[in-house]
C-alpha cells in the first residue's frame, strides 16, 4: 500500500464525491444551522461598524508553482529572463509577461505582491503552508483559510455549502482542528452536474423511504439516552442535506445555462468555468470558493509550459475581476491568486526552472485591498536571493481575515488542548485601501 504523506489528511483516508462525502460536508458545514441568528447579525453589525466591506473570498490556486519571471515579474533583457519580453500594464511602469495581456489591463483594480517568501520549498509542505498560513506540524492539522472564514463567519441563510473547492488537487481546503465538517465541498468541472444531490427516487417513493428511516432512527434511540445528541445531529444533517437537494441556490453551480459569450470570456477550459462558477457562488452568498489550476511545475521546457498555463489563467482571472466589479461584488469579495512558491532565476540544463520559495508573486484584489499597488521587488540579476520588502505567507493569512473584520490573534483551543491563534503574521498595511 502506498504510504500516506498528506499533511491535510494524516489518517490517509481519501475523499471522493459520494453521498457519504456529501453528508460529511453538510454535517455541520459552516455550523450555520447551530449558530443563533442573533450571533450572526452581531457579526454582520460589527463588520458594518468597522466599515469593512469584505464578506467572501475567492482563492485561485496555481498548483505546481508559477514562474514569477514568466508571468507577473519579468526582467526583459536580463540573463534571467529566458529571452522573454514584457508588456505594459494598467499600472504605469509595471510590466507583465506577454501571455498576461488581459490581466495587465485590469491591474487598476488589482495589486501585486512581488516579494512573497516562504520557508517551504517542497510542493506538499508549501501547499499546506500557503493554504493554512502555518508550516506542517506532525501533532496538529491546521484549518485552511476557507475553513477559518466559514467557522468565524457562519451564515444561516445559505442552504448550499459555504466552503467550496472546484477542481481540487490532492490537497483541497481542509477543516483541520475545526473538524471534517469544515472541509471544502469538492466538485469537478462545473460543466458537469453537481454529484450526488439528486435523490435516486422521487415523489412518494422518496417520502416512504424517509419515513422508514425515521422509524429505524427512533427505534435505535429508544433506551439509548446517551446517544440522543448524536441522533439529533444526524437528523439535523439529513434535514440540511434535503434542503440542499431542493434549494434554488444549487443553480449557482450550474454554468451550462450561462450565455455562450459569457462562458467564452473566461476561456473554454475547466478552470475558466470554475472561475465563472466562483462568481455565481459568491453572488449566491457562499463564503469561500477555491479554484485550482494544476500544471505549473515546469522543471523542463519552462517557457512553453508557463505560456500554456498562462493562456488558461489570463482570460479567466481578468474576466473574474471584471464580472465581480460589474455585478457590484468586487468591493465585498477578496480575490487571491498565486502558487505555493515561485521558480528559480536560473534555467536548468533541460530548459526548466526549479523551486524558488523566495521572492514569488501573488495577486490580490477586492474586499478592502487597494488596486494598482505593487509591494516588493526582486533582483533583476538574480544574484540577490532576498527580495526588497519581503512579505511572508503568514502576513497574507493575517491580512485576509483582518479585511473580513476578524481578530487574527483570537486563540482557538485545539483538540490536543493547545491554544493557537488564527494566524501569526502582520497586516500588509501597504495594500489596504
Amino acid at each position: 500500500m502506498k504510504p500516506n504523506h498528506d499533511p491535510f489528511n494524516p489518517c490517509g483516508s481519501s475523499d471522493h464525491f459520494s453521498r457519504r462525502t456529501l453528508l460529511k460536508s453538510l454535517g455541520v458545514a459552516g455550523m450555520s444551522w447551530l449558530t443563533p441568528l442573533a450571533d450572526l447579525l452581531a457579526v454582520e453589525a460589527e463588520q458594518t461598524k468597522k466599515g469593512l466591506p469584505a464578506r467572501s473570498v475567492i482563492l485561485l490556486w496555481m498548483a505546481g508553482a508559477p514562474s514569477q519571471l514568466d508571468t507577473f515579474d519579468p526582467h526583459p533583457g536580463s540573463k534571467i529572463s529566458g529571452g522573454l519580453g514584457s508588456i505594459p500594464t494598467a499600472i504605469k511602469g509595471v510590466n507583465f509577461a506577454p501571455a498576461m495581456e488581459q490581466t495587465a489591463s485590469v491591474m487598476q483594480d488589482v495589486s501585486l505582491i512581488r516579494s512573497m517568501v516562504s520557508l517551504e520549498g517542497d510542493h506538499e509542505r508549501a501547499f499546506y503552508n500557503i493554504k493554512t498560513g502555518y508550516r506542517p506540524n506532525p501533532t496538529l492539522v491546521h484549518p485552511s483559510i476557507g475553513a477559518i472564514i466559514c467557522h468565524e463567519l457562519p451564515d444561516a441563510k445559505i442552504e448550499i455549502p459555504t466552503h467550496v473547492s472546484i477542481l481540487p488537487n490532492q490537497w483541497p481546503g481542509r477543516g483541520g482542528f475545526f473538524g471534517a465538517e469544515y472541509d471544502a465541498f469538492q466538485i469537478g468541472d462545473p460543466d458537469q452536474p453537481v454529484p450526488d444531490v439528486r435523490a435516486p427516487v422521487a415523489g412518494s417513493r422518496l417520502e416512504n423511504r424517509l419515513e422508514g428511516l425515521s422509524v429505524v432512527e427512533n427505534a435505535f434511540a429508544r433506551g439509548r439516552r446517551s446517544d440522543l445528541d448524536l441522533k439529533t445531529l444526524h437528523q439535523a444533517t439529513m434535514s440540511k442535506a434535503r434542503r440542499l437537494m431542493t434549494s434554488d441556490q444549487l443553480k449557482a453551480f450550474d454554468v451550462s445555462q450561462v450565455p455562450t459569450a459569457e462562458r467564452k470570456a473566461y476561456g473554454d477550459t475547466p478552470f475558466g468555468r470554475g472561475c465563472l462558477a466562483a462568481v455565481r457562488l459568491i453572488e449566491a452568498g457562499v463564503r469561500c470558493v477555491e479554484v485550482t489550476l494544476d500544471g505549473w511545475d515546469t522543471h523542463a521546457n519552462n517557457l512553453e509550459g508557463q505560456a500554456k498555463q498562462a493562456a488558461i489563467l489570463d482570460p479567466a482571472f481578468a474576466t473574474l475581476i471584471r464580472e465581480l466589479k460589474q455585478r457590484g461584488l468586487l468591493e465585498h469579495t477578496i480575490v487571491v491568486c498565486g502558487g505555493e512558491f515561485g521558480r528559480t532565476p536560473t534555467i536548468n540544463v533541460v530548459g526548466g526552472r526549479d523551486h524558488w520559495p523566495t521572492g514569488f508573486s501573488m495577486l490580490v484584489a477586492g474586499g478592502g485591498f487597494a488596486g494598482g499597488r505593487i509591494v516588493g521587488e526582486t533582483d533583476p540579476t538574480g544574484e540577490k536571493k532576498d527580495p526588497a520588502n519581503p512579505v511572508r505567507v503568514e502576513d497574507l493569512h493575517t491580512t485576509v481575515p483582518h479585511l473580513l473584520g476578524l481578530d487574527h490573534t483570537k486563540e482557538i483551543m485545539t483538540p490536543v488542548g493547545r491554544p493557537i491563534a488564527l494566524s501569526e503574521g502582520k497586516v500588509i498595511s501597504e495594500l489596504e485601501s
